[in-house]
């Protein structure tokens, strides 16, 4: 989607398929070709949403809050996408990224990266630091839905994917996020005299965080408390 006139695009093809809820899958768009590809992505969607899960209830223990209060505030019907991304060799990696710098919008990531070729990049203290590779190890990002939920307390890093002259580059990334039309905020106990309320309420935050996007700007200024 074009959005700005001054929109720079990644240097990257994506095939984004929503895996969950499953009455919302649309596998008329989902590929035949390799056989077995919808049986095995239905598998590792499964997987990886009990993983997902079981991080929300761990994340939510670890503050001293009932297990499921992220779940219930992200709705029993919070859509899960897998994205594939392939990023192509690229002659100028000096002027061209992958994906440009960004904090996800939803609540968690998980991404499994390729197996040889290096590309993502987190910024820690104002420099940019490559993840290294694991292969076949899942990769957990936080993004700004559960730092708002979180009050700030979990924060979602800013990364980006860097280019390769000699190799191209495949991940797979899961992404959980609220219910479009349901509002999301700090959790209840996580806002007092001493951590007041940082960001605004708010519905379909995946809107503001695409403009946002796109623009260059970031998401979470728009909603600050």
């Amino acid at each position: 989607m074009i959005v700005s006139e001054n929109q720079v695009l990644d240097w990257s093809d994506r095939l984004s398929l929503w895996v969950f809820p499953q009455d919302a899958r649309n596998l008329h768009f989902w590929p035949q070709n390799p056989t077995g590809f919808r049986e095995m992505l239905n598998e590792y969607a499964e997987k990886v949403k009990f993983v997902e899960q079981t991080l929300y209830k761990a994340i939510a223990k670890s503050l001293n809050l009932e297990e499921n209060s992220f779940l219930n505030m992200i709705g029993e019907r919070a859509p899960v996408r897998a994205r594939f991304n392939f990023y192509p060799r690229c002659s100028r990696p000096d002027l061209v990224l992958g994906v440009k710098p960004h904090t996800d919008r939803g609540g968690i990531t998980i991404l499994l990266q390729d197996k040889e070729v290096e590309g993502l990049q987190v910024r820690v203290d104002g420099k940019w630091f490559k993840v290294p590779i694991i292969p076949d190890a899942l990769v957990i990002n936080l993004g700004d839905q559960m730092k708002i939920m979180s009050n700030g307390i979990f924060k979602s890093p800013l990364h980006r994917v860097v280019t390769n002259t000699e190799k191209l580059r495949i991940s797979v990334a899961v992404v959980s996020e609220a219910v479009v039309d349901k509002e999301i905020g700090a959790v209840e106990g996580l806002v007092n005299e001493e951590r007041p309320r940082l960001y605004n309420n708010v519905k379909n935050f995946g809107a503001v965080a695409y403009e946002s996007y796109q623009n260059e700007q970031i998401a979470m200024d728009a909603i600050k408390a």
